[in-house]
């Protein structure tokens, strides 16, 4: 990242209260205007405290909290770099975890989706409104088209998927979903070199749908199963 690029977004100066808090939001908001990627170099120590009108102790207080949560590392005598994509929403908790094997990532991470997506499609059962139903819907119409031309839907499956969360009502559902998306996008990514990955499980969408709009969340708990149970099949078979 050039020091003395015109037109990156400017850092602005801060009030005076809950400075640490502050400088790591400030941090945040600037990496996800920015749109830095992995890899990049953050702006050095003193050009921080300048622009945000902060001491020293204070920088290095945000820069240690990046560092416990694995978002930055500092390299002696070059800068501070980021890790990973980081937002406002996500600097408290990013999860993500390296498994020496693709398929224990995977069946690692089914555990964590069980759980979440299964609550999430009951929650949405019981809140989805007229406007969350036209929405998820069209995200699943979509899905459903590139699915039948291309056999294969990655991001429309996510985006079905994020509209469900959506439809709860609670934002802790997507924050979490975006807290993991490195360890989740490994499902759409046609894991195993395989196009044909969890493709079985493409129409328990539709019903999953159908179990939300009629409002049946114990409908909804057992069609995500399905879809779930589906992916691990595939997980197991495609990995041997």
């Amino acid at each position: 990242m050039k020091a003395n690029s015109s037109d990156r977004p400017v850092i602005r100066p801060l009030p005076v209260i809950d400075r640490a808090r502050q400088v790591t939001d400030a941090l945040a908001d600037y990496v996800e205007d920015a749109r830095l990627q992995a890899g990049d170099r953050l702006p050095a120590e003193r050009e921080l405290m300048a622009a945000l009108a902060v001491g020293r102790s204070t920088i290095r207080e945000a820069i240690r909290h990046f560092q416990a949560l694995g978002v930055i590392e500092t390299r002696k005598g070059s800068g501070t770099y980021l890790l990973k994509r980081v937002s406002r929403a996500t600097i408290h908790m990013p999860l993500s975890f390296d498994a020496a094997h693709l398929r224990d990532a995977l069946l690692q991470t089914l555990e964590v989706r069980r759980g979440i997506e299964c609550e999430a499609g009951m929650v949405a059962a019981r809140r989805r409104t007229a406007k969350d139903l036209v929405l998820i819907e069209e995200r699943l119409n979509e899905m459903e088209r590139v699915h039948l031309e291309k056999g294969t839907s990655g991001p429309e499956d996510l985006a079905f998927h994020l509209a469900v969360y959506d439809a709860t009502h609670n934002p802790l559902f997507r924050q979490l979903l975006e807290q993991m998306r490195e360890t989740f996008e490994r499902f759409w990514e046609h894991p195993f070199d395989r196009q044909d990955f969890a493709r079985r499980s493409f129409p328990f969408h539709r019903t999953l749908f159908n179990a939300i709009a009629a409002g049946d969340a114990e409908a909804a708990r057992a069609e995500t199963l399905k879809i779930l149970d589906i992916v691990e099949e595939d997980i197991k078979e495609m990995s041997k």
